[in-house]
C-alpha cells in the first residue's frame, strides 16, 4: 500500500511538471510581445520649384556619367547655395528645334516652374532652312509663356564654315526670340567652353564633366536671375 502511495506521489509530481513546463512554453509560442514600431519615414520637403532642362544631346549629356550632365551639376550648385528647387534633365541626343516643338505636351506634364531652352543647334548644323528654325522657336516659347512658365533661353552660335551670312543670322534668332517674349537670355550656352580643346570631347562639341562645370558656372546667374523672378510671381 505505501508503495502505491509512493506511486501516485511520484505521478502526481511528474504532472504537475508537466504542466509547468506547458504552462512556461505556452508563454512562448503564444501571442508574442509586440516589436517597436519602424520609426516612420522621414517625409522629403516639398522643392520651392522645377526646373526642366529642355535640349538636345548637349543637355542630355552626350557620353558623360548622368551625373555629370549640366543638369546635375546645377542641382548640386543650387543645393549648395540653398535654392531649393528640382532639377530634370529633359534631354534627347540629336533633338532638332522641331523635335522638341513635338514633345512639349510631354514636357508640360513634369509641371515645370522654369525651363531653360537650349535648342536648334542641330537645325544649324544640318543647314535646315532658318525661317523653320524661328517658327519653331517661337512656337515653343509662346506655348510655354502662355502656361505660365519662365523660360530660359540658351543663344546658340553656329559654325563659321557654313558661311557669314547663315551663321550671323542664325545667332540673331535667339536675341530677337527673347525680346519678343520678355525672356531671360543667355547669350551663348557654351560661352567659354567651346573650341576649347581640353573642355571638350575628342568631337570638339560636346563638354567633357570639366567643360560641363564651366557650363553652369557661366549660366549659373541667368538661372538665379529666373528663381527670383518665380518667387515674384
Amino acid at each position: 500500500m505505501q508503495n502505491i502511495r509512493k506511486q501516485i506521489g511520484r505521478l502526481g509530481s511528474g504532472l504537475l511538471l508537466l504542466v509547468g513546463l506547458l504552462v512556461l512554453g505556452g508563454c512562448g509560442e503564444g501571442n508574442p510581445p509586440p516589436e517597436p514600431a519602424e520609426p516612420a519615414a522621414k517625409t522629403a520637403a516639398p522643392r520651392d520649384g522645377i526646373i526642366v532642362a529642355v535640349g538636345d544631346s548637349l543637355t542630355a549629356g552626350y557620353r558623360v556619367a548622368e551625373e555629370h550632365a549640366y543638369p546635375a551639376i546645377l542641382q548640386q550648385r543650387l543645393d549648395r547655395d540653398g535654392y531649393n528647387y528640382q532639377v530634370v534633365n529633359s534631354g534627347i541626343s540629336g533633338e532638332t528645334s522641331s523635335g522638341t516643338l513635338s514633345r512639349l505636351d510631354w514636357v508640360l506634364t513634369l509641371k515645370p516652374d522654369i525651363i531653360i531652352l537650349e535648342t536648334g543647334a542641330n537645325d544649324g548644323l544640318r543647314g535646315i532652312d532658318l525661317q523653320l528654325t524661328r517658327e519653331n522657336l517661337d512656337r515653343i516659347v509662346t506655348r510655354l509663356r502662355d502656361a505660365g512658365i519662365i523660360v530660359v533661353l540658351a543663344g546658340m552660335k553656329m559654325v563659321k564654315n557654313l558661311g557669314e551670312p547663315f551663321t550671323r543670322e542664325f545667332e540673331n534668332l535667339y536675341p530677337t526670340i527673347a525680346a519678343k517674349h520678355d525672356l531671360i537670355l543667355i547669350p551663348f550656352f557654351l560661352e567659354g567652353v567651346a573650341a576649347q580643346r581640353h573642355l571638350n570631347q575628342a568631337d570638339g562639341i560636346h563638354p567633357t564633366e570639366q567643360g560641363y562645370r564651366k557650363v553652369v558656372e557661366h549660366l549659373y546667374p541667368f538661372v538665379v536671375k529666373a528663381i527670383e523672378r518665380h518667387r515674384q510671381e
